[in-house]
């Protein structure tokens, strides 16, 4: 890794998990690779401290498997692994819209409005990592506008950057349809209509679980032969080259309000 890709932004284990999440689902780091802790600190020039709590991160996501001989080793988490949060975070969401709506202004829905279109363009540009980071912006202002802090806690335990940013990755995904679905959500918010913010959430995650479905693959099972011959391991539903260039993203500024949700979500 290039030293002017070195982590200089803080807090750096949310960065470090961001980059090593992309270089998994970019195939540098193929199901079965080690993930060394002294490293990956030395070439981000970190300490080995947030490497740490960065890798502990992805394990609890699934995508890292942690053993006392062994160290931590990339895994394939299971379409069921991922499929898990799309109901939670319905219900969670739908209530955090249902809390927001006394306390929506214009300015929010303005700002809504924004990330949906960074949404589009980054879709349409063909960037999943900046449309994921749009879209939990979107998500996490809303959670912010209920103003109750338990419900940001326990949405924010979700991982949902990380989350999202899998399933836009997910190979045959419509990233331009992830994007348009935030619509009928804005669309709800904007009639201040709790009922209807409820049923768009629960549309919003269904669909979206339907087809991250029909597109995650699960990495079929190996035998033991199998797995101790030389050929590099399948990469499973992360198989499509990513783009190139990988670089942490700008945790969204607070040139509007409530960014920061965005960045503590991360």
């Amino acid at each position: 890794m290039p030293r002017d890709a070195q982590v200089t932004r803080s807090p750096l284990s949310d960065q470090i998990k961001d980059r090593l999440l992309q270089q998994i689902l970019a195939g540098e780091y193929p199901p079965g690779s080690r993930i060394v802790e002294t490293r990956i600190a030395r070439e981000l020039g970190t300490s080995q401290a947030p490497v740490r709590e960065a890798i502990r991160d992805l394990e609890g996501l699934g995508v890292l498997e942690i053993s006392a001989f062994r160290g931590a080793r990339v895994r394939h988490p299971t379409k069921a692994e991922l499929l898990e949060a799309y109901g939670i975070r319905a219900e969670l969401e739908s209530l955090g819209a249902r809390l927001a709506v006394p306390h929506i202004s214009d300015g929010d829905f303005d700002e809504l409005e924004g990330y949906v279109m960074e949404m589009q363009r980054a879709a349409d540009a063909g960037d999943p990592h900046a449309e994921a980071v749009a879209d939990v912006a979107f998500h996490a202002r809303v959670i912010e506008i209920s103003g109750n802090n338990t419900l940001q806690r326990v949405w924010t335990y979700l991982e949902p950057l990380s989350r999202t940013y899998i399933s836009l990755v997910s190979p045959g995904v419509n990233v331009r349809h992830a994007a348009d679905l935030h619509i009928p959500i804005l669309a709800a918010l904007r009639d201040h209509d709790p009922d209807l913010a409820t049923t768009a959430y629960h549309l919003h995650f269904d669909s979206a679980g339907d087809r991250f479905r029909e597109t995650w693959i699960d990495e079929p099972a190996v035998s033991n032969q199998a797995s101790n011959a030389s050929t590099p391991p399948r990469r499973g539903g992360w198989s499509t080259p990513r783009p190139k260039a990988i670089a942490i993203a700008a945790k969204p500024s607070r040139s509007r309000s409530g960014r920061g949700a965005a960045a503590r979500s991360r």
